[in-house]
């Protein structure tokens, strides 16, 4: 398979070892970082390809400028700003590479875990402020608990992998896979994970049938009191549910990379601004919040291009 034109677009500045394999691979490559909508629009008619994390939206309005256009390569997982349909119905093959974030966001995701169950946030901020609280700060062990793992794919298996050491129990729930319970983690019904899990993970990607997957009645749904952690996307969970399970104890606490309320871009945030069920968070102890980092790392960043890199050239390597 070869392209009709050897012109790509780069719309966000990605680990340098991506361009210079694209050049490597014979294309042309035009970097337009910081252009505007209209400009990438107008530079769109004789491209193949276009990478991107999530700075402009793909959709019909963009594709039909790109007549020839044979990919979109997103460095990273998330795919909510593109029109997947309407790629599909255009013959535009869309590459993503969760396979370059896996390790970090599994690290990110168990190291939230571990904050939240020893209040480490709570009892590091009390030193600093002069107080030395150590019964108030007693922690709870992850050993013998039941970590339930929504979403067996990348970044579910990576945690998996990582529980390993903590002699934990690990189920799974996937609804996208059959036959995918391994050495790490058992496969099992959604029921059996809400009627056994001590903890629940969250790794499922934002699909339109994903929207507030996590809500009041997915909630009620577990047996025991849960921790609750989510790396994944914040629109799959349901923050007013949240607030309000935190408030009952129906979760005992949460820790979160990831917000509803976040841009397309996911760039900027004020967290203070944002709706009542958000100021619940806030203001409880039990949450632990990050600025949609778990997947920033440096070697996630090299990660990425690499495996972009790599599916772009498997992409027009001859049948």
């Amino acid at each position: 398979m070869t392209p009709d034109s050897n012109h790509i677009l780069l719309l966000d500045e990605p680990h340098p070892l991506l361009l210079h394999r694209l050049e490597a691979m014979g294309f042309d490559c035009r970097c337009m970082y910081h252009d505007s909508r209209e400009a990438v629009l107008s530079a769109l008619a004789d491209t193949c390809g276009v990478v991107l994390r999530s700075r402009l939206r793909v959709d019909r309005a963009f594709l039909q400028a790109a007549p020839r256009l044979r990919f979109i390569a997103r460095l990273g997982v998330g795919v909510e700003h593109i029109d997947l349909e309407a790629a599909r119905a255009q013959g535009v093959e869309v590459l993503i590479s969760p396979e370059g974030s896996r390790d970090t966001v599994a690290e990110h995701a168990l190291g939230m875990l571990l904050m939240l169950m020893n209040h480490l946030g709570r009892a590091e901020r009390q030193v600093r402020q002069g107080e030395w609280v150590r019964a108030g700060n007693r922690g709870v062990e992850i050993k013998g608990k039941t970590v339930g793992i929504l979403g067996y794919g990348n970044m579910g298996q990576a945690l998996a992998q990582r529980l390993a050491g903590f002699e934990a129990r690990v189920l799974a729930y996937d609804k996208y896979k059959s036959d995918y319970g391994n050495a790490f983690a058992e496969a099992v019904s959604l029921e059996t994970l809400q009627a056994e899990s001590d903890i629940l993970s969250i790794h499922i990607p934002y699909l339109p049938e994903n929207h507030y997957f996590v809500n009041a009645a997915f909630l009620d749904a577990f047996a025991k009191p849960i921790f609750l952690v989510n790396t994944a996307r914040g629109t799959v969970l349901e923050t007013a549910a949240l607030a309000d399970a935190l408030q009952r104890g129906k979760v005992l606490g949460a820790a979160l990379d990831v917000i509803e309320y976040e841009e397309l871009s996911f760039e900027t945030l004020k967290p203070l601004a944002l709706p009542e069920p958000f100021q619940v968070l806030l203001r409880s102890e039990r949450v632990v919040l990050t600025p949609h980092i778990a997947g920033w790392s440096f070697e996630s960043n090299e990660g990425h291009a690499r495996v972009i890199a790599e599916k772009i050239q498997s992409f027009f390597r001859p049948c």
